[in-house]
């Protein structure tokens, strides 16, 4: 009897020593990619890592898949419609990936408990069924960020408390940390973005961003009733590289639109000049603003992304102009006197006076395209009154 219930006892000892290495040997991690050189990776990447040192699986979970290929993908992503998926991957071909690409990866180790671990790789298994994977993409408030760490509170039984960040920050300000140097995806953002994006946001709303969630777990705390410790265990880079910085070799926004305004004051005084309307250049001049307007009036009207409702450069951007083009076209070749022009100069003479008061950051690059086609106009008005007298 003796030799049984001490043949029992190793074999329960055995066991619960088995279950417990077999837990401590998974580590959960935080993977945070430094920025690429296309639009869609200048704010860098978040991914989770799970490694299991006894069975030896080492997996990547990825929610920022995505593919080109999704039938009407650029009209889905300009009305907000994108899906993306989480994948998984193994760790070697991720590394790779942005060794590759030249982007240094940031991994901080989870100091999760062996319960947490269990239940969050369950999450994870279960949100990759094909019935659960596919989500709706929101580049502010539910982005391959937000998802992990979202996964990763989820499975906590507890909390995570982060620390509080005593700069006042806007969605546009931390877009444009990651845009510095991509003058033209800078601008463009810009031009999409409306008053709502220059509004104070919150910690959490500031983790849309990797290396925002990256800085903010360094210091989070876990509390688990009377238990406080840290959210993350170790931290060190997985992946060192260094990206190579490649020059577009094209004049920035604002050398580009000083250019157009040099070159409007030129047109208006050759026509001025010469006593002819240049309607071929009022053509490409006022058809830009107006296929411009196009997509600013889609966005604010349409689309579902977040701030671009409330975009005060539909003042300056709207499809008026587009509209009014073949009347514009005719007036000019017929010489005759239009209306327009004077509407015109009273209306970008009053927006470039609101401009600083305007409850949204404008790009500097807007003054001088602004300028450009208010001296076309002028120079209209100008040149009708010089053949009447």
């Amino acid at each position: 009897m003796r030799k049984f219930l001490f043949l029992f006892v190793v074999l329960l000892g055995f066991g619960l020593s088995t279950r417990a290495a077999s837990t401590d040997s998974i580590r959960f991690s935080l993977m945070t990619c430094a920025p690429g050189t296309e639009i869609y990776a200048l704010f860098g990447h978040t991914a989770l890592r799970y490694e299991n040192f006894t069975t030896k699986e080492d997996w990547v979970y990825n929610y920022g898949m995505f593919s080109f290929r999704t039938p009407n993908f650029v009209m889905r992503f300009v009305k907000g419609e994108t899906d993306y998926q989480l994948g998984k991957i193994p760790y070697i071909y991720f590394r790779e990936e942005y060794a590759q690409r030249g982007s240094s990866v940031y991994q901080q180790v989870l100091n999760l408990s062996e319960g947490e671990k269990i239940k969050l790789l369950r999450l994870l298994e279960e949100n990759y069924l094909p019935k659960n994977r596919i989500y709706r993409y929101n580049y502010f408030y539910d982005n391959c960020t937000s998802r992990a760490r979202d996964k990763v509170e989820e499975s906590i039984e507890g909390k995570v408390v982060y620390p509080k960040n005593p700069e006042v920050r806007t969605f546009r300000e931390i877009i444009h940390e990651y845009t510095a140097g991509s003058e033209w995806s800078e601008f463009g953002i810009d031009l999409c973005l409306g008053s709502e994006a220059d509004e104070p946001i919150d910690e959490r709303q500031q983790m849309f961003a990797p290396f925002y969630l990256l800085a903010f777990a360094r210091d989070a705390q876990i509390h688990r009733g009377d238990s406080v410790v840290p959210f993350v265990r170790a931290e060190f880079k997985a992946v060192d590289a260094t990206r190579e910085e490649i020059g577009s070799g094209f004049p920035s926004p604002m050398t580009c639109a000083v250019l157009l305004l040099i070159v409007s004051g030129w047109m208006a005084c050759w026509s001025i000049k010469k006593q002819r309307v240049l309607w071929a250049w009022d053509a490409l001049l006022f058809g830009a603003q107006g296929l411009g307007g196009c997509i600013i009036a889609f966005l604010f009207f349409f689309s579902v992304h977040p701030t671009v409702g409330s975009n005060w450069m539909l003042m300056l951007l709207n499809p008026l102009p587009l509209v009014y083009l073949p009347v514009l076209i005719y007036k000019g070749v017929k010489g005759q006197k239009d209306y327009f022009h004077w509407v015109n100069v009273a209306y970008l003479t009053l927006f470039i006076m609101i401009m600083p008061v305007i409850p949204q950051k404008i790009h500097a690059t807007i003054l001088p395209l602004t300028l450009s086609l208010l001296i076309c106009s002028a120079g209209h008005v100008y040149l009708y009154y010089k053949k009447k007298s």
